[in-house]
């Protein structure tokens, strides 16, 4: 049986303390229900936060990384992807997780909302950026579920899936 991959995004270097917290919560919590946690991979933001609490729950982590070499890993990734696309990559970080999560709120994170709404996945969004909540759920509102923390995000992906 094929293991879930559950993709978090969120800021690297511009993540918020709230946003590293819910994502080192996250990554513990994808850990603990058996599921695979897939980040960007770099040892920053979100990612690692994520990374490493997926660790901490004795989870498989894979980083989708935007160079071709070791620089800036999360020590806390298991398998390592290496595509030398940049940004480029947001879209196989998406289309490569069963449902993706988007904590916190950047540049990056909003592009790799997008793709994967283009992709037809599920989004759960956990930000405080209401803004971007209204946004994403005009855009897709089927598709796209806001909510308030770690613990409802786990409980969503569980019913979406």
């Amino acid at each position: 049986m094929r293991k879930i991959v559950v993709g978090v995004m969120g800021p690297g270097e511009k993540a918020k303390e709230n946003d590293l917290r819910n994502a080192y919560e996250l990554g513990q919590l994808i850990a603990q229900q058996g599921w695979a946690l897939l980040t960007g991979g770099r040892n920053v933001g979100v990612m690692d936060a994520a990374n490493k609490g997926a660790k901490a729950g004795n989870g498989l982590t894979v980083g989708i990384l935007p160079n071709d070499n070791q620089d800036g890993i999360s020590q806390a990734v298991d398998i390592a992807i290496f595509t030398d696309m940049g940004n480029a990559r947001n879209n196989i970080n998406v289309l490569s997780s069963d449902v993706v999560i988007a904590c916190g709120m950047g540049a990056g994170t909003a592009s790799e909302i997008a793709l994967a709404l283009k992709g037809k996945k599920k989004v759960i969004l956990l930000t405080d950026d209401e803004e971007s909540q209204v946004f994403f759920q005009k855009i897709s509102p089927e598709s796209v579920y806001v909510v308030d923390n770690v613990v409802h995000a786990i409980a969503t992906i569980k019913a979406i899936l």
